[in-house]
């Protein structure tokens, strides 16, 4: 997940949480594992170590291997006091005490999205390794409460660390935020999606709701999509290419932070209409760049929307479209939505998951 340029969800969860918890405790020494070449700017303190191990794991047997016998080898040839697994896996053969962290069970939920290989995998294995581990982190109260309904695991055991957002992602002045509408929509309002595109993220049913919207409202507003195509994405292509007024859709692929964060705070509002996220990040990003949100209703999303936004049945593509209509006609209502934005925002932060996390691996040991 530490892929320089590449940093998405979880990625970003662990950049932002260990860069914190090593500068802000230099009596430790931490080990980093790498399963390939590292960028330095991964090390984020004297007192990281960085090991490769090998093979490079991207496939369920890598996966075993990696784990079982490259981490097992070298938690016990470092000597390593606490074990943390920051994406849902861990070492079943290690003695040494594991925090792992479980961003979603999403493949329990849907698992028609996940290959048949790395679905077997995730069924026989993410059970072990929540029942092993000696503490749990999951991102969101509802992440916990899957958790303890799949797996029976107590309660006591799991503790919340919310994500946070960038500090990038923070309100723009009038100026830049039309400058870059310039840039990206010749001027124009835009509604905005940032996220992988894959089934889960729903981006076909956004996308026929962004043509209900147009039919019935007849204005400029544009949609701005920002993300990689990822996994079973040939249906979102072919819609891409067939669907209506495809000329007021941008689509921008991967975009750099910096870049993705002054789009973010330009955009008229978020839609974020996915079926299903452990907590959804580009919710709390739009948030903290003091724009509103439409998201589904579904998982965590209301934990992170609040009452900065609408919240929308996101199988029903009259939900969607209904929410973009209302949030463009009610100004007075959106004007609402951004003043609740600054209030829901605050109570996240990476300095303040920076130290949950820490004293979840603290009690570890």
């Amino acid at each position: 997940m530490f892929l320089k340029g590449k940093l998405e969800g979880i990625g970003w969860f662990m950049h932002e949480t260990l860069k914190r918890m090593v500068v802000n405790h230099p009596e430790h020494e931490f080990y980093f594992f790498f399963d390939r070449p590292y960028d330095a700017s991964f090390i984020f303190a004297y007192n990281v170590t960085p090991v490769v191990l090998s093979p490079q794991a991207r496939h369920p047997v890598l996966f075993y291997i990696w784990f079982e016998w490259s981490i097992a080898r070298a938690l016990k040839k470092h000597k390593i006091d606490v074990f943390l697994s920051p994406d849902n896996y861990a070492s079943l053969s290690t003695k040494v005490p594991t925090c792992l962290v479980v961003h979603d069970l999403a493949f329990e939920h849907y698992p028609h999205f996940v290959s048949k290989v790395n679905l077997m995998h995730y069924k026989r294995y993410v059970p072990k390794f929540v029942q092993k581990a000696k503490r749990v982190v999951a991102v969101s109260e509802f992440t916990k409460q899957d958790i303890i309904n799949r797996y029976g695991v107590a309660a006591e055991k799991i503790d919340i660390v919310y994500n946070g957002a960038h500090e990038l992602y923070q309100p723009l002045a009038y100026e830049e935020k039309q400058r870059i509408r310039e840039q990206y929509t010749d001027g124009k309002q835009f509604f905005l999606f940032t996220g992988s595109l894959h089934p889960r993220k729903n981006v076909i049913n956004l996308l026929k709701a962004f043509v209900k919207f147009k039919r019935r409202q007849k204005s400029p507003m544009k949609l701005v999509i920002v993300g990689r195509m990822a996994w079973l994405a040939k249906d979102i292509e072919e819609a891409k290419a067939k669907m209506p007024f495809k000329e007021e859709v941008i689509w921008l692929g991967y975009v750099d932070i910096e870049e993705l964060a002054k789009i973010t705070a330009s955009a008229y509002a978020m839609v974020y209409p996915s079926l299903f996220e452990g907590f959804g990040i580009p919710i709390l990003e739009s948030l903290k760049s003091g724009v509103p949100a439409i998201a589904s209703d579904t998982s965590s999303m209301p934990e992170v929307l609040g009452n900065a936004g609408i919240l929308v049945n996101p199988v029903e593509v009259e939900s969607i479209a209904a929410a973009m209509e209302k949030m463009y006609k009610e100004e007075s209502l959106r004007n609402k939505f951004i003043q609740e934005a600054a209030v829901q925002s605050g109570k996240f932060s990476w300095d303040r998951s920076a130290q949950q996390l820490y004293a979840s691996i603290m009690k570890c040991i």
